[in-house]
């Protein structure tokens, strides 16, 4: 068991590890497709991301953490069981995709840098918050 702020520790570490490895990805295939077009791509993927689902999953699950009435906690508690099965879907899709072969290098790149970026940045705020946590 571990103090609930450690919870948003953990949480930073695993979506910044995500967002870090598919963001990897998405820069392995960009190189050859750098244009405008593709980076103007990759930013509006990085923004809907952000803004409608990470941006509210970070909030979301930063308070039910701090909301926690008892101090320890398992450590699998930084996520709630509806968002390890879409952890779960979004990486078994995102693996099937790849190994599919039915996207095009240039989608992987465009869309997979957008959303690892994103998914990084949720990282970085759920770490944002633990340091916020530690202060108080």
């Amino acid at each position: 068991m571990v103090k609930k702020r450690t919870l948003l520790l953990l949480a930073c570490l695993v979506w910044a590890a995500a967002g870090f490895n598919i963001l990897r990805i998405g820069l392995m295939c960009y190189p050859g497709r750098v244009n405008p077009v593709n980076l103007l791509l990759s930013a509006v993927v990085f923004e809907v991301f952000r803004r409608f689902i990470f941006g509210r999953l970070v909030h979301k699950h930063s308070t039910r953490i701090l909301a926690y009435e008892q101090e320890r906690q398992f450590f699998w508690r930084f996520f709630d069981a509806p968002s390890f099965a879409i952890m779960a879907v979004m990486m078994s899709g995102g693996i099937w995709l790849r190994a599919s072969g039915l996207a095009p290098q240039g989608f992987i790149a465009v869309f997979y840098t957008g959303l690892g970026a994103a998914l990084l940045l949720a990282g970085l705020l759920f770490g944002l918050r633990f340091v916020r946590a530690m202060r108080t």
